[in-house]
């Protein structure tokens, strides 16, 4: 094998450039073992899962996370739900996947969420609804390097 070969194995191999985008799983959806299922959907949808990390949130870390949301009414009681147990942060990639992703897991409120969406079938309340999304029109770059700092822009 030359070396020219070689590199152009190596560059169809990396394909095109997929959007990452950040997808955590909140602790009501752990608490009731809907990780595997939540993360297979996405799989078969055609997301890329590229980063996995379980963790619980101090404070301080979910009011950093969720400082755009800081002087409305609902900021405490999210603080609160979010530390209330484990979470799973999954980075994903896909193309469109910020849009893409959003459609997929269905609007905030699960009542009024698509059916067969993730939040539609796993949440029960607008506060647990199973899943956030980062927001395209928000501070993606920042989301995602909260839990994963080593993620390339």
């Amino acid at each position: 094998m030359t070396v020219s070969t070689a590199k152009l194995e190596l560059e169809f191999t990396q394909g095109p450039q997929l959007e990452k985008t950040l997808l955590l799983i909140k602790p009501d959806a752990v608490r009731k073992h809907r990780t595997g299922e939540i993360l297979r959907r996405l799989e078969e949808a055609g997301f890329v899962v590229t980063g996995l990390r379980m963790q619980r949130l101090s404070k301080d870390e979910a009011e950093r996370f969720y400082a755009i949301h800081r002087e409305k009414d609902f900021f405490e009681g999210l603080v609160e739900f979010v530390t209330s147990g484990p979470l799973v942060a999954v980075r994903l990639e896909a193309d469109d996947a910020r849009a893409r992703v959003r459609g997929f897991i269905g609007v905030t409120d699960p009542a009024r969420a698509a059916p067969g969406s993730i939040r539609s079938d796993f949440g029960t309340s607008i506060r647990e609804n199973a899943v956030h999304a980062s927001n395209p029109e928000e501070d993606v770059e920042r989301e995602l390097n909260q839990f994963f700092p080593d993620t390339e822009k």
